[in-house]
């Protein structure tokens, strides 16, 4: 864990250091591609922030406040982030537009320095980050790949223009890495978005899970089965198993670590709860609806 969290911190120092190169090259070279590339790895220096936070923040014990931990906060902050690089990719492409229709300069030497630049270092942060089985790492090595492929287009619009002095490659490779930008922000927004709503995770076959329960020996039936996300790492289920009424206290417990070793190997599901019936049983799915009892109201003796 603390390798793993040193990588991730030299990855995101150095992906900060190609921020700020792109961004003052591009300003001085009034190049909009590298600005636009900028703003892609605006992209990487959070998805790596906030793997390094996810690392950092699953060392913190949870508490009587946050029973779970800290994992939303990561969850939170890649909210706000991809909204504001929505914002990003709607000045660049505008700014864009503009430039297709009134070319300005470009200095095409200090567009080429800048980009390799960033080509070298984001090489060496790629060269970093393999290997590792990290979700959290592989993911951030993911946008370094997009980052490189971007800083390569920028290269190349340079070069044309120091060639051809046809500024208008300059404006085009930016949208180019708008529609990249945009795509990963649309993503990650959506990723969030089904965080906080407590959606099924994408990685999960829901069918596939409750066929795994209730294929399991003992369990008769399975319901109110609920599995959602933490985090982008920390998926939690809860479910209610139906078992025989002659099935032992001691034999229920048995089933229970069975089944939370086959979700966490099958599913990577850490988190479960698992509730045992047998001869009181809930009455079914129907009563695990928003608004709804699990239980019957006792009734008060007079």
């Amino acid at each position: 864990m603390e390798m793993t969290g040193s990588r991730l911190r030299l990855a995101f120092l150095l992906t900060a250091l190609i921020l700020a190169v792109e961004v003052l090259s591009g300003w001085v070279a009034g190049s909009l591609a590298l600005l636009a590339d900028a703003g892609h790895v605006l992209t990487d220096v959070i998805a790596l922030g906030l793997a390094w936070f996810a690392v950092e923040q699953a060392k913190r014990p949870s508490d009587s406040a946050r029973t779970y931990g800290y994992h939303r906060v990561g969850i939170l902050a890649a909210m706000v982030n991809g909204a504001s690089l929505i914002v990003i990719v709607a000045w660049i492409a505008y700014e864009a537009v503009g430039r297709l229709q009134h070319p300005r300069p470009v200095s095409g030497g200090l567009v080429v320095a800048a980009a390799l630049v960033a080509i070298g270092l984001n090489a060496f942060i790629g060269f970093s980050l393999r290997g590792s089985r990290n979700l959290n790492v592989r993911a951030a090595l993911l946008h370094v790949l997009g980052d490189l492929a971007a800083s390569i287009g920028v290269v190349a619009a340079g070069v044309v223009i120091l060639l051809t002095n046809w500024t208008y490659a300059d404006p085009l490779v930016s949208l180019g890495i708008a529609v990249l930008v945009a795509w990963g922000a649309l993503r990650l927004v959506g990723q969030t978005v089904n965080i906080l709503l407590e959606g099924t995770p994408r990685s999960v076959d829901l069918k596939a899970v409750r066929s795994a329960i209730a294929g399991t020996a003992g369990v008769s039936s399975v319901h109110d089965l609920h599995v959602w996300a933490l985090s982008a790492e920390e998926l939690a289920l809860s479910c209610h198993v139906v078992v025989p009424e002659d099935v032992q206290l001691a034999a229920g417990e048995h089933l229970v670590r069975d089944l939370e070793l086959r979700l966490c190997a099958d599913f990577a599901i850490a988190h479960t709860t698992i509730q045992v019936e047998a001869c009181h049983p809930c009455p079914g799915e129907d009563m695990h609806t928003p608004g709804a009892h699990n239980h019957p109201h006792a009734v008060r003796p007079a």
